[in-house]
């Protein structure tokens, strides 16, 4: 493991949110926000409406601008989101989850707990010096890579672009022969 669980889940979760904005968009409904907050493990307020869906899909440049900045720039980032959210951060344990940081209270809207949580994971990343492990990917999209790997070596965003490289590749050498 890189990074704590906490820090890993909520890298996962922000360029889940990120990506999913990328053609088509994967968060355009209700019920996509809905399966949104089950599958990256929310807990907390889900108000599940209008409101909270634009909100949650207007955070995503933010932070994509967070996540794909250079080290000071991110800080910067960083510091601002914990400023604007009145951070305070604190030790919790819920459901299957063993301790772990939340900067906000639990009813909080969506929006801000996302963007608290995504800032406090940078902090580590920050910290340890270990940006590249975000990068953009490699196949002909904008989707962000979070790389976990020991060796380094996710370059895909999905394993749709992984695969769509493959085949474009396996098309060049087939016509080359």
């Amino acid at each position: 493991m890189v990074f704590t669980h906490d820090t890993e889940g909520a890298l996962t979760s922000a360029v889940a949110l990120v990506n999913s904005g990328e053609d088509p968009d994967t968060l355009t409904t209700r019920e996509q926000l809905s399966a949104f907050f089950v599958e990256q493990g929310y807990t907390g307020r889900f108000d599940g409406d209008e409101v909270e869906l634009e909100a949650v899909r207007n955070l995503r440049p933010s932070l994509r601008r967070l996540l794909t900045s250079d080290r000071d720039s991110a800080v910067q980032l960083v510091n601002t989101i914990l400023s604007d959210a009145r951070a305070l951060p604190r030790l919790v344990r819920h459901g299957e989850m063993d301790w772990h940081l939340h900067a906000v209270s639990d009813d909080r809207p969506l929006a801000d707990r996302i963007a608290v949580e995504t800032a406090m994971a940078m902090i580590d990343v920050i910290r340890a010096d270990e940006l590249s492990r975000l990068d953009i990917c490699a196949a002909d999209c904008n989707g962000i890579v979070l790389d976990l790997s020991r060796n380094r070596s996710r370059r895909f965003c999905s394993t749709a672009c992984g695969n769509r490289e493959a085949v474009a590749a396996y098309r060049t050498r087939k016509s080359g022969l």
